[in-house]
């Protein structure tokens, strides 16, 4: 017997208190296509037997990442994780840990997270780092709201070589909490980060650039910081591909004020796209504003050393209007399998993991150059190269899938109605690529071309 408390007069004064007539009005935000009118035409019931084979022949029916010559990237990598990370995380202590909410108590996991933010932070050459964001893209609008409040300014400009997913998600905060946001057009030949420059004045809060940017662009954003905090504005450095910072300069060492990134590469598989993990660093003068938890290491009163929740201001903990933002928890989970995954690479690891992935990508890029019909758009870049093909690249990218081989991700798709990128095509090669899977994507290719 179902137990709902709530009458239909109940229902219809919660709907008046916040203004709508009815609950559909309440899913306004949701495209009319994307909702559905009538339920889910699914089977009442089956067996658990029968479940199970449905579901595996719906399984079927995907090409794994990792059983095919992969060179996708956009935003989430596919990188060799070793397989004590999955036995470690796996252990009961870990695995079924929530976030503490009388963190003291949980010591292994206050220390866990404290060692995260300490790589994090060094990573990134930042001051200080929280316990973790939800993801690359959350993070990159947590760090607008942050900007905002620290600039008692509403006004936000990026990059057009942001990645989508990142804008999106702060112009969906900026609607709903109501700050201007501005993206440039994305262009697949060059940076825009000069371009920036000139477009702060006393009312923009933040400037906000991917490093390597979304069409793998690499370029130093010394200048782009000096002329943002002329202004008195922040520059905020988003991140997709956290190995990058085995080889790169970091953010901080460019005078980013805030840093953020997708920690998904290290330690984390791709798992059809989640679960991943926010990074999240600041300069320590803005610490206090900074979103989500921070761990902090202390001694108790026997003197001996202990962790304990130095900053906590969301909105479990303290008033809502005195919160830094509504990140109930953190990605516990996953940031360890980053900490351990990073402690079994270590600082000379983590530097030759960087330079395998650029040599390898230096080799896609120089054999697929080569083909007739194919342009590279990116003279520098990390792990990650745009090309522009003589064909639309998504039908391109579709029937090499159907050859067993995963070419990349058209642009297209990302940035859809973009006439411009139609033929524009991201590929990303990482460590676990082989010669073999070059020289099969460099034939596939040029046949399909």
């Amino acid at each position: 017997m179902r137990y709902l408390p709530l009458t239909d007069a109940d229902r219809q004064e919660m709907l008046a208190t916040i203004g709508v007539n009815a609950i559909d009005d309440l899913f306004v935000d949701v495209p009319e296509s994307a909702r559905r009118a009538e339920p889910v035409d699914l089977p009442f019931a089956k067996s658990e037997m029968e479940v199970e084979r449905a579901l595996k022949r719906l399984a079927s029916e995907n090409l794994p990442a990792g059983d095919a010559p992969s060179f996708l990237g956009a935003g989430a990598y596919r990188h060799h994780v070793p397989a004590s990370v999955d036995y470690l995380i796996q252990r009961g202590e870990f695995l079924t840990a929530y976030t503490p909410y009388q963190p003291e108590i949980a010591q292994g996991t206050l220390q866990a997270l404290f060692e995260f933010q300490t790589q994090v932070a060094l990573l990134l050459d930042m001051d200080v780092a929280n316990a973790s964001m939800y993801d690359g893209a959350t993070a990159a609008a947590e760090a607008a709201l942050m900007a905002n409040r620290l600039t008692r300014r509403s006004r936000v400009i990026a990059s057009g070589n942001l990645h989508p997913h990142y804008a999106a998600s702060i112009a969906t905060l900026a609607r709903q909490t109501g700050f201007a946001f501005e993206s440039a057009d994305p262009d697949p030949a060059a940076s825009d980060v000069a371009a920036l420059e000139t477009k702060i004045d006393d009312s923009v809060s933040a400037v906000i650039v991917q490093y390597p940017d979304a069409f793998g662009h690499i370029v130093d954003l010394s200048a782009l910081a000096a002329a943002a905090h002329a202004k008195g504005a922040l520059l905020i450095v988003a991140t997709t591909e956290i190995v990058s910072l085995g080889a790169l300069k970091p953010p901080g060492a460019m005078g980013a004020d805030i840093a953020v990134a997708e920690g998904q590469s290290i330690g984390n598989a791709l798992n059809f796209g989640g679960p991943h993990v926010g990074l999240f660093a600041v300069r320590e003068k803005l610490v206090r504003q900074m979103p989500g938890r921070l761990c902090g290491e202390t001694v108790d009163a026997d003197g001996k050393r202990g962790f304990v929740l130095t900053l906590s201001t969301r909105e479990q903990h303290i008033r809502r209007s005195k919160a830094t933002s509504n990140i109930c928890t953190n990605s516990g989970l996953c940031a360890l399998a980053f900490t351990i995954h990073m402690t079994l690479l270590g600082e000379a690891g983590l530097k030759e993991l960087a330079q395998l992935n650029h040599a390898r990508a230096s080799q896609t890029a120089d054999a697929l150059a080569a083909l007739p019909g194919v342009e590279l758009l990116t003279p520098a870049f990390f792990n990650e190269f745009t090309l522009r093909l003589s064909k639309p690249a998504a039908p391109v990218v579709e029937a090499l899938a159907g050859k067993g081989i995963l070419a990349g991700v058209p642009a297209s798709r990302l940035w859809p109605g973009e006439p411009s990128l139609e033929n524009v095509l991201l590929t990303a090669a990482t460590e676990t690529n082989t010669d073999d899977d070059v020289a099969a994507l460099v034939a596939a290719l040029g046949e399909a071309l």
